[in-house]
């Protein structure tokens, strides 16, 4: 039966990526209902990571319909036009931090025009700093101090000793290093642009125009609407650290750093909604805010799909894996990166895997360094930040080949996450 649970599991993923999108997490839904017919019982619901999600998604909602985001992707666009010959550096230390301040990866959307527009202008070859970028945009979710994987990752970790700025402290240098040395790499992908077939195929069909530099609108309170939500990310992090075993600065806190997190992000998109003057109608029509809610939904199918069938089997997996995993610790980083290859979430990845990674008797250590590769969206080309890159990209250079997987994100991608493991060894056995 295991066999046919597991085809079960495996064909409404692949449903799902091929539904694109909300998608992967409807067919969740129809694999749980599948496996309960063959009298599997449904595993737990990821509730914790969800609503931190949505959480931390109505703040960033309320932010931008505030004009945040705006100002946030103005000062972008005035960086990467001052130094447009290093873009290809830039660009991904602008949506990594965007990713790591926000909680989520869909930041990226309102900056690839931007980093296409750039290239473009300068002869640059698109591909190389929109590739990346995207990748880059995907591995600092492993490194945020408000995202739902990392909030997580920290929580199943404190029993065993590790507080959260000890995971911080080795996710966020690790994978920041990971992505700057992979941007030295992806300048050198792909042919120059001149030489590019493609796009001088586009260029004498009149396809590719020039725009120059965008003039966005900045509302009069998007500084403000910023600068609040900068407030309530410190003051997660103030609280997730004073409650912290390894701290004890709280030895009996009020509130469990989950709500906290809710309740702070909630706060902060109240206080920003009542200073900055935000239609809160408008709220449900934004772009993070969709995104965001979709995400939910990914998560919620995804994880509940995969906790189901992991706990059904626990005990021969426990069996199969811990040998070898106790052997080579570092195959955890090659099982977490093809299943979010498939389960299109960090969150939902290492909701699904890394508890019973613990209780096969990996090491923090090991789970720490792993982490990182819980990024592997870019695997199939489907996730949206890298079709929309595809998309923004007039020159064709960032194009999906014929054999699906032979597409420019696949490089920067595969290596940052290789490094990013790497580094996650050798500085989390100084750290811990």
């Amino acid at each position: 039966m295991i066999g046919l649970e597991l085809a079960i599991v495996l064909g409404a993923i692949f449903l799902g990526a091929r539904l694109g999108g909300i998608g992967i997490g409807f067919a969740g839904g129809l694999g749980v209902v599948a496996l309960a017919v063959l009298g599997v019982a449904p595993g737990n619901i990821p509730w914790d990571v969800i609503l931190i999600i949505m959480s931390v998604i109505a703040a960033i909602a309320a932010m931008q319909v505030a004009g945040g985001m705006d100002y946030l992707v103005g000062q972008a666009e005035k960086l990467l036009r001052k130094h447009p010959k290093y873009i290809t550096y830039l660009a991904p230390m602008v949506t990594y931090f965007m990713t790591l301040m926000a909680g989520t990866g869909h930041t990226a959307f309102s900056t690839l025009p931007v980093i296409a527009e750039v290239a473009k202008e300068q002869g640059i070859r698109p591909s190389r700093p929109l590739s990346i970028s995207v990748v880059s945009s995907q591995i600092a979710i492993t490194a945020s101090p408000i995202s739902a994987a990392v909030i997580f990752v920290s929580g199943i970790l404190e029993p065993l000793g590790v507080g959260y700025l000890q995971l911080l402290a080795i996710t966020i240098p690790t994978s920041l290093a990971a992505v700057l040395l992979t941007s030295v790499v992806a300048n050198r992908l792909g042919c120059e642009l001149k030489d590019d077939p493609v796009y001088q195929e586009r260029l004498a069909k009149g396809q590719v125009t020039i725009r120059g530099e965008q003039k966005l609108e900045i509302l009069p309170h998007a500084k403000l609407s910023v600068g609040l939500f900068l407030i309530a990310i410190v003051a997660v992090m103030l609280y997730a650290t004073a409650i912290s075993p390894t701290v004890g600065l709280i030895e009996k806190p009020v509130m469990p750093r989950n709500d906290a997190i809710m309740a702070i992000m909630l706060s902060a998109a109240t206080v920003i909604t009542l200073l900055c003057k935000v239609d809160t109608g408008k709220v449900l029509n934004a772009a993070t805010f969709k995104s965001g809610m979709s995400a939910c939904v990914c998560v919620m199918g995804v994880a509940w799909l995969g906790d189901t069938f992991v706990a059904a089997h626990i005990d021969g997996i426990k069996e199969t894996a811990s040998t070898l995993l106790d052997r080579y610790p570092w195959m955890l980083a090659v099982v977490l990166f093809f299943a979010s290859m498939l389960l299109y979430s960090q969150a939902a990845t290492a909701k699904a895997l890394l508890p019973a990674a613990l209780l096969l008797g990996v090491s923090p250590l090991t789970v720490i360094a792993s982490f990182a590769a819980v990024s592997a969206l870019f695997v199939l080309p489907t996730y949206p930040t890298l079709l929309a890159a595809v998309e923004m990209d007039e020159t064709g250079s960032t194009r999906i080949g014929k054999a699906v997987f032979n597409h420019p994100f696949i490089i920067p991608g595969v290596l940052a996450i290789g490094l990013s493991v790497l580094f996650g060894f050798l500085l989390g056995g100084l750290v811990l």
